[in-house]
C-alpha cells in the first residue's frame, strides 16, 4: 500500500498536521537547508538550528562557529553568515555551527520533538533525500520554511519535485501537494526564469549574488542530513 506524501505551505500551518508517525522534511531553499547540506556534505561537523541570536552567542562562547542570518544580513558578532559558500570554506570544516535563521531554523523547531524523524534538504541532495524516504514504510509531510509565515514559492518547488520523485511509493491526496507538483511542472525547465517572480529572490537579489543559481543546483551532494537530538548530522 502506497504511504502518504503531504505539503505544509508554511510552518504556521504545522498545527493542522499530525505529525506523529511521519517523516517531518524541512525545507529552506533560500538558503537554510541548502547551507546546512552544503557544510555537512563538505566536512561540517554538525550544525545545531536554534531560534534565537543569543543561543547561537552561547555556543559561539563554547566554542561553536556562530551562523546565520536576520533578515538576509549576516548577524554582527557572527563567524558565518547564510551563503552555502560560506558553510563549504576551509575554515568551516570539522567544526561544530549553532546557526539561526529567519525561517528555516525556526520551521525545524516548530517540528521538533512532534515526528519520528525530522529531515532537511534542498535541490542540492534531492535525489539521495527522495531514495531513503522510499526506503522506509513513513508518511512524509514536507515542511517549506518560507518567508516570515508566508509561503515561499522556491520551497513549494522543491516540494513539488520530491512529490514527483516519489510518485511510485506515495499518493498525495492535498491540494497543497498538487499546487506544489503543477508550480514545479510549470518551473522544472528554468527554474532561474520562473523564479524571477518570487518575493524571496527579489529580497536577496542584491545581497545573495551567486547563491541563488547555486541553491537551485540538483543534486550536487549524495547525503541524507537528519536532526539527531539538538543536531544536524549526515544519516549513515
Amino acid at each position: 500500500m502506497k504511504r502518504t506524501i503531504d505539503v505544509c505551505l508554511t510552518p504556521n500551518l504545522i498545527e493542522q498536521h499530525d505529525l506523529a508517525g511521519k517523516v517531518v522534511l524541512v525545507t529552506d531553499v533560500f538558503r537554510a537547508t541548502s547551507c546546512m547540506v552544503a557544510g555537512l556534505a563538505t566536512g561540517v561537523k554538525s550544525i545545531t538550528p536554534v531560534l534565537e541570536v543569543d543561543e547561537c552567542l552561547k555556543l559561539q562562547a563554547q566554542g561553536y562557529l556562530a551562523g546565520g542570518e536576520r533578515h538576509a544580513k549576516m548577524i554582527e558578532g557572527f563567524d558565518l553568515d547564510n551563503s552555502p559558500f560560506s558553510y563549504m570554506d576551509e575554515k568551516a570544516k570539522g567544526k561544530d555551527i549553532a546557526m539561526t535563521t529567519t525561517n528555516g531554523t525556526f520551521a525545524i523547531n516548530k517540528a521538533k520533538g512532534k515526528a519520528d524523524e525530522i529531515l532537511v534538504a534542498s535541490f542540492s541532495n534531492l535525489t539521495p533525500t527522495a531514495k531513503y524516504l522510499q526506503s522506509i514504510d513513513k508518511d512524509v509531510l514536507v515542511i517549506c520554511a518560507g518567508w516570515k509565515g508566508r509561503p515561499g514559492l522556491e520551497d513549494i518547488l522543491f516540494a513539488g519535485a520530491l512529490v514527483k520523485k516519489l510518485s511510485e511509493t506515495h499518493k498525495n491526496e492535498e491540494d497543497s501537494t498538487h499546487l506544489a507538483t503543477a508550480a514545479y511542472d510549470d518551473a522544472e525547465d528554468d527554474m532561474v526564469a520562473y523564479l524571477q517572480r518570487a518575493s524571496h529572490l527579489k529580497r536577496l537579489k542584491s545581497l545573495a549574488g551567486d547563491d541563488i543559481p547555486y541553491c537551485l543546483i540538483k543534486d550536487q551532494f549524495d547525503v541524507v542530513v537528519h536532526l539527531v537530538g539538538d543536531k544536524l548530522l549526515l544519516k549513515n
